[in-house]
């Protein structure tokens, strides 16, 4: 390391009151006076996090004596004028159980760069070197360390030592997990990976290993070898209900429900696996789309502020497309599974009447203030660029496939993307993705990328998906039900409170609204297992009595039920149209 290198150190300082000691050191500060800010948001994750509110004390020393800090925005200090190095000592509390944050106990710890370590403004290009210590006592002596920031000389052999990043952006880039974690390793394409398994689980980690190397060789093998990491974390906390992931430059974490990891005596693969297959491999994707093939607005990261771009589509929506496409395409799953993955998709986006108002370029840019904070009224005013964002993937491949007869793909978009992006670091524009795909296939997409990305009709899917020989037929999601309200119910112990009263529906004609407790229907109770066959007995078009507590006043409603939607898709194939498919869905 050279002498500018900015030190960190870092170590559960309490783990029963979920405080780690954070120490920042600056060997040539800012003679006018340094400042100190805290990232207010991860890449990845696209909502200010404001992670300074979990700092409990933060002091500074220069020459061994206090050095005044003044604080100058709600992340960000200002030392006093010194000569000589300084050092900034930060306590902050961990408690986020999520792949964003921090979370520290007495089982273990984990923390992502952006919300622990303190960047030195003016010099985030300076290379860093971090001690990870492990917490004071016996209790912790059997606890390792993973993560994939590049260990140095110091390094113990259970990963507590010392480590070095490039600058502050590859510093903030490898989450950490420390404890008494299950530890598995796998090679794919000459690249060592390793599974660290945080909490209890009775996981096949013989069976894990061997699915996810299928998935990581296929996609290195998608976008050409040598992949562009020399070695891979996946940091998994099983817990009993949870789902999440976040992507890194070398590394991902996850959460998910330990029942959905994979066991000895399972047979075949079951919703709830190819469910964390697919979030592995979608966080994998993205090692190329998004860590290193880029918006222009995320090159560089403005860790201060949102970074707003119309582009999320192409970045989680198209990374949704390939994942399951990947499963697909490495064997882990079957025809018929990537079929009933990509109904429940379509299913998904049609049932949302906020795809009708909110284009996919107007979601990608609203991420900051709408899709990371949903409220009951969400579905009708939100569309989501992860769901609708893979379908207009799947519009765009099918439709390259077919006006160009197999010639070019969105197989070639992506790869092209890759060598004029990913491996150059020049950021993509607007317009990027269009223009490579006219390129590559010789035909005019403006009309369609008006449509689909710039306007809110519907894909033409089924006419896509039939040129291809794939049926796509409607249905209604609960066969048994007759009648419907156009809500969306949640439960809660024994009653049933109306989480969503979808636009244009029949319990919004009639003034319901969300968060209302519904009582019962015709004089007859409503419980949770009994609405829907109360509404089985009526006809589309009845007319029903429905009492509800709206805060802590009895109301009476008048209602006219609808009849249900046919929004449930459902995708069949048949195997004499296999040729059809073949380069997408069949080798």
């Amino acid at each position: 390391m050279t002498a500018s290198a900015i030190l960190y150190a870092i170590r559960p300082l309490r783990p029963e009151a979920h405080t780690f000691e954070v120490c920042c050191t600056v060997r040539d500060p800012d003679p006018a006076g340094q400042r100190f800010a805290l990232p207010a948001w991860i890449p990845g994750s696209y909502l200010i996090r404001d992670f300074a509110r979990h700092i409990v004390a933060i002091n500074a020393q220069a020459n061994g004596k206090p050095l005044p800090l003044t604080k100058i925005d709600k992340h960000t200090w200002q030392a006093a004028p010194t000569t000589g190095s300084i050092t900034v000592r930060c306590e902050i509390y961990a408690w986020d159980l999520s792949v964003r944050g921090a979370h520290l106990d007495a089982t273990h710890a984990f923390f992502n760069g952006s919300s622990v370590f303190l960047r030195v403004v003016g010099q985030e290009d300076a290379p860093c070197r971090v001690d990870i210590a492990a917490p004071a006592g016996k209790a912790y002596q059997d606890w390792r360390i993973a993560t994939a920031l590049a260990p140095g000389k110091r390094t113990q052999a259970n990963g507590f030592g010392h480590y070095h990043a490039a600058d502050y952006d590859e510093l903030i880039d490898h989450p950490v997990e420390m404890g008494r974690f299950t530890l598995a390793r796998f090679t794919a394409c000459g690249v060592a990976h390793e599974i660290a398994i945080t909490g209890k689980h009775d996981a096949d980690l013989d069976r894990l290993c061997a699915d996810l190397k299928r998935v990581c060789e296929w996609q290195i093998r998608f976008f050409g070898e040598p992949a562009p990491m020399s070695r891979y974390v996946f940091l998994v906390t099983a817990v009993g209900e949870g789902y999440g992931g976040l992507e890194h430059r070398a590394s991902t974490a996850l959460i998910c429900s330990r029942n959905d990891l994979p066991y000895a005596a399972m047979k075949g693969t079951p919703e709830g696996y190819r469910k964390f297959l697919g979030l592995a491999s979608h966080e994998y994707f993205h090692s190329w789309n998004v860590k290193r093939i880029k918006p222009a607005a995320f090159t560089p990261y403005d860790l201060d502020r949102e970074n707003f771009t119309t582009l999320l589509w192409v970045f989680e929506g198209f990374t949704s497309y390939y994942d399951d496409l990947a499963l697909l395409r490495s064997g882990c799953i079957t025809q018929a599974d990537w079929l009933e993955l990509t109904a429940k998709t379509i299913s998904s986006v049609a049932r949302g009447p906020g795809r009708l108002r909110q284009t996919l370029a107007e979601s990608s840019f609203d991420a900051w203030s709408k899709f990371y904070r949903p409220d009951e009224n969400t579905p009708n005013a939100v569309v989501s660029y992860y769901a609708k964002g893979a379908l207009v993937a799947l519009a765009l491949d099918l439709t390259l496939r077919s006006k160009t007869s197999g010639r070019v793909s969105l197989d070639d978009v992506m790869l092209a993307l890759w060598a004029r992006h990913g491996q150059t670091g020049i950021g993509v524009d607007e317009d990027t993705v269009r223009l490579i795909a006219e390129e590559l296939s010789g035909l005019k997409l403006k009309r369609f990328f008006a449509s689909a990305v710039d306007g809110t009709t519907d894909l033409p899917l089924k006419s896509l998906l039939a040129r291809f020989g794939v049926t796509l037929a409607w249905e209604k999601e609960k066969v048994e039900t007759t009648a419907s309200l156009g809500v969306k119910t949640a439960t809660e112990g024994k009653e049933v409170r109306l989480a969503t009263v979808y636009d244009g529906g029949a319990a919004q004609a009639a003034g319901l609204a969300a968060g209302d407790l519904l009582l019962a229907i015709d004089g007859l109770r409503v419980t949770p297992a009994s609405i829907d066959p109360q509404l089985a007995r009526f006809e589309p078009g009845a007319t029903v009595k429905l009492h509800a507590f709206r805060r802590d006043e009895l109301m009476e409603f008048t209602v006219r039920l609808d009849a249900p939607a046919a929004d449930s898709a459902r995708l069949t194939c048949a195997a004499k149209s296999a040729g059809k498919r073949r380069g997408w869905l069949v080798d």
